[in-house]
């Protein structure tokens, strides 16, 4: 991954809460990122399938700024979060294996919740509010994990294994 333009486990960048844009103003800024994460996925792609949807944010590529790309399994369209916010986490909960692309050769039993609501902000600065479920939620929950200092960290889990 790292030859890909991913960051990996331990560098300063992921463990730094990501800056929010000021939308509309840094318009240009978060869509020149935006273009740089969906880059950044074409890339990984190219060299690895990932079955069950992926994801990446953007301190993942040296860039500490509040934006990630999802792309859901099921070939829908990538889903772009601009400052998100978890709102709601149900009781409602699963534990699943995940990887990370930063921690490439690494899978961590994880528990998450089978839903969250994310509060996230649109190019022209206003603010979408967005139930995922299941697969996609968890996605989208690791990602945002990233934008708050990457508190996923494999080794913190008891249950691992490396591919």
């Amino acid at each position: 991954m790292r030859d890909l333009g991913v960051v990996q486990h331990g560098a300063g960048i992921l463990t730094e809460p990501a800056r929010t844009f000021d939308l509309p103003a840094e318009r240009d800024e978060a869509e020149r990122i935006v273009d740089e994460l969906l880059a950044a996925i074409e890339r990984i792609g190219q060299v690895h399938r990932f079955a069950k949807g992926m994801g990446i944010a953007a301190p993942q590529i040296g860039i500490a700024r509040a934006a990630a790309i999802v792309l859901p399994p099921d070939d829908a369209p990538a889903v772009v979060l601009l400052n998100p916010r978890i709102t709601d986490r149900p009781e409602e909960r699963d534990e699943q294996y995940e990887g990370c692309l930063s921690f490439f050769d690494v899978r961590g039993l994880v528990s998450r919740p089978l839903k969250i609501t994310v509060e996230a902000t649109a190019l022209t600065g206003e603010t979408t509010t967005t139930l995922y479920e299941r697969g996609l939620a968890r996605l989208i929950h690791h990602e945002i994990d990233h934008l708050s200092s990457c508190r996923w960290q494999a080794s913190s889990h008891p249950t691992r294994r490396r591919n």
